[in-house]
């Protein structure tokens, strides 16, 4: 692994570490009642016809959904795989011998420096967002520390950035077949 990535993912993963009060900042609130039905838990998969490059055959499943707009990861885009150790290392944290991989994805083209952490309902935090009974979504770095400790999730996906829609937009783009 090169010292140029190297420097690149602690400046990466020292954003995740201050990502919970943004996360939850970001998404919209719970006590919103949405006008349609939430999609929240749902795949949404980019057309062929697809205009955005960014979004070109992508599968995104959408995080939260209500009055105010959209949140998604997009969960088809791997972008490399590293262990825990060599992420903890670029954080000038010890890690010891973890020699647990995670595959990295690129979750989005919004905030591409911020971690996320999709992962089973098995686990949860204070800054843990519950998608549906199934998934979950969590920033914090105490989750990778957990999944090294084996006292993580049982299923995790780590993605850098997300996907984000404003009040409507995403229903425009689903009406346009888009």
């Amino acid at each position: 692994m090169s010292a140029i990535w190297l420097r690149r993912l602690g400046l990466v993963f020292a954003a995740f570490v201050l990502q919970t009060a943004l996360l939850k900042a970001a998404l919209p609130g719970s006590q919103e009642a949405p006008a349609r039905p939430s999609l929240a838990g749902q795949l949404l998969v980019a057309a062929p016809s697809m205009g955005d490059p960014r979004f070109e055959r992508t599968v995104i499943l959408v995080v939260q959904h209500d009055l105010t707009g959209a949140l998604g990861i997009v969960i088809n885009k791997p972008i490399g795989e590293r262990s825990l150790a060599s992420l903890f290392e670029a954080l000038g944290q010890k890690g010891g011998d973890l020699a647990i991989k995670v595959r990295i994805f690129s979750g989005g083209p919004v905030r591409p420096e911020v971690g996320l952490v999709l992962h089973s309902a098995d686990y949860h935090r204070p800054e843990t967002v519950t998608v549906n009974d199934r998934l979950s979504l969590t920033s914090s770095i105490e989750i990778l520390r957990d999944v090294a400790n084996k006292k993580g999730p049982v299923k995790i996906l780590v993605a850098f950035g997300y996907a984000g829609w404003g009040p409507n937009q995403l229903e425009r783009e689903i009406e346009e077949d888009a």
